[in-house]
């Protein structure tokens, strides 16, 4: 229970009001400032921003294999060491968990700074996956950690509500289905049962372009704040090999 807790609170973090936030700047400020001009002139810090289902996955897989100097660091991963090694923030963060309430934007900071100072100030890359989620996010990770890669994947929406749309799966066992690329031998039937599959509400068109207008509203500010810092490149097409032709190309160019 608490790992899915975990987990939608850092797909559904609710922004900070801006007192708050200015208080905890300070506190990030204080806390990490004999570090920061360090991790800034290590390690890059990278992150991949794209629609769910936009082959985000794929691409940051590609990314690992031919830049090995990155190493991944999943938001919800972070959550889940600091509570299972019950460290001080992890404790912290484990109160609003086991309350059923969303973890505020101040300790995920703490959470993903303590992590990633340690990767980039050891002179290693870091590709930062789930987090920063929106732009109060970004600016307050920005007083620790000098982001200056920004991956954007812009999928049309119509292909994702396609690609995932077309998955089905049999409920007793779980086995999943799609129709582009591991279809069933008989259209609606398990292979191995002969019982019909069903599709999940999440994976149907009207629920999954809910999901796209929603990730659009809230990425559209993180997107700007990026790009106004400069370290932001947009790649658009419609298949994941094709797209990290170009991703590769600008990375080569970027970390040379």
């Amino acid at each position: 229970m608490n790992s899915v807790i975990a987990s939608s609170a850092f797909r559904r973090a609710w922004p900070m009001k801006k007192n708050d936030l200015k208080r905890m700047l300070n506190a990030n400020r204080q806390q990490y400032s004999c570090f920061t001009s360090q991790s800034k002139a290590t390690g890059h810090m990278a992150l991949i921003l794209g629609k769910p289902g936009g082959g985000k996955g794929t691409i940051s897989g590609k990314i690992l294999k031919d830049f090995p100097m990155f190493q991944h660091l999943s938001s919800g991963d972070i959550l889940r060491h600091h509570v299972r090694e019950e460290t001080a923030v992890g404790m912290e963060a484990k109160k609003y968990m086991d309350e059923g309430t969303l973890v505020p934007d101040d300790v995920m900071i703490k959470l993903v700074v303590e992590d990633a100072l340690k990767i980039i100030e050891s002179g290693e890359s870091l590709m930062l996956d789930g987090f920063p989620r929106t732009r109060d996010q970004a600016s307050s990770l920005e007083e620790s950690l000098n982001v200056d890669l920004v991956i954007n994947l812009d999928i049309p929406t119509e292909t994702i509500v396609e690609r995932l749309s077309d998955r089905w799966i049999h409920a007793p066992s779980g086995r999943v289905y799609s129709y582009s690329y591991k279809p069933p031998q008989t259209e609606g039937i398990d292979d191995e049962t002969g019982e019909a599959l069903v599709q999940r509400d999440d994976d149907k068109p009207e629920s999954i372009r809910k999901r796209l207008d929603l990730y659009d509203e809230a990425t559209a500010p993180l997107i700007d704040f990026y790009s106004a810092k400069g370290v932001l490149e947009t790649f658009k097409g419609t298949k994941s090999d094709v797209i990290y032709v170009s991703v590769k190309e600008w990375l080569d160019k970027k970390i040379a």
